[in-house]
């Protein structure tokens, strides 16, 4: 079966609402109907909207160590605390930029943005990200009858890469990273640590439908992907890795210069 990704319109919203009840409305008025096996894609920031996770910058009080990153980095301080608040961890940074993690996601500004938010305005990541997927994925099976995966997702840069592609920054319903270790490679060795993300990629098929800017597409439904589709909620730990276990983080923290260090870079490289 082929994949297909089908990008579905939804009215813009500016304040809390219903999200599994917008996206039914904006399915059925786009004459999608829910299957077994689809996945359905949703914008993290339309989830974030959703509950209200949107913040007028300028009421945002600045802490003294907000204010300290913000001059380190030319930030505008009410930017750096929000980026503060809603990381797990700030990793360093470049001129406006803070490289901050969040659920398991390093990102520029732990991913706020202004983008569709209104005029001063930031939008936050979802609150209990995997949590609203998984609503979202029981609601489709009760009220739609279809065993969907479900899947928040955003953009993100790649590293010396131009443009963004796809991340899901939450899922549910779904198995968000596939396990080939143990399987041979052509030429028979066997594979050590190699695994194929998922879910990321399916964000990223739908991200390159759904666009950034104004075609006011927050959903997508993704057929005939191959994910496994199971019954339980996604956790970030599903798809994520430690620094320690990120090449691109351990070389430019400078780990991995010694010999004990670099016998690791075959396995994670395989």
């Amino acid at each position: 079966m082929a994949t297909t990704v089908t990008a579905v319109r939804a009215p813009r919203r500016d304040g809390p609402f219903d999200l599994f009840a917008e996206v039914a409305a904006a399915l059925g008025a786009a004459g999608e109907r829910l299957a077994d096996g689809d996945v359905v894609v949703i914008s993290s920031k339309y989830a974030a909207v959703s509950q209200g996770r949107t913040v007028a910058e300028a009421s945002v009080e600045a802490s003294g160590p907000a204010r300290g990153l913000a001059r380190r980095l030319g930030m505008r301080a009410g930017l750096a605390e929000a980026v503060m608040r809603e990381s797990d961890e700030v990793m360093g940074g470049v001129a406006g930029f803070a490289m901050a993690v969040t659920g398991g996601i390093l990102a520029p500004n732990a991913g706020i943005d202004g983008s569709n938010a209104g005029e001063g305005r930031i939008v936050l990541y979802p609150d209990g990200a995997h949590e609203l997927a998984e609503q979202v994925r029981r609601k489709a099976f009760l009220l739609l009858g279809a065993r969907a995966g479900v899947i928040l997702s955003d953009s993100r840069l790649m590293p010396m890469r131009a443009g963004t592609c796809g991340v899901a920054v939450a899922f549910a319903g779904m198995e968000a990273v596939r396990d080939a270790r143990g399987q041979e490679d052509l030429d028979g060795r066997p594979l050590a640590v190699t695994m194929s993300a998922v879910a990321d990629s399916i964000a990223t098929m739908a991200n390159h439908e759904m666009g950034e800017g104004p075609e006011s597409t927050p959903i997508a439904v993704v057929r005939g992907s191959g994910a496994r589709i199971t019954g339980s909620r996604g956790e970030a730990s599903d798809a994520a890795v430690s620094a320690q276990e990120c090449v691109y983080a351990r070389a430019l923290s400078g780990a991995g210069s010694d010999a004990a260090e670099l016998e690791v870079a075959p396995r994670l490289l395989d």
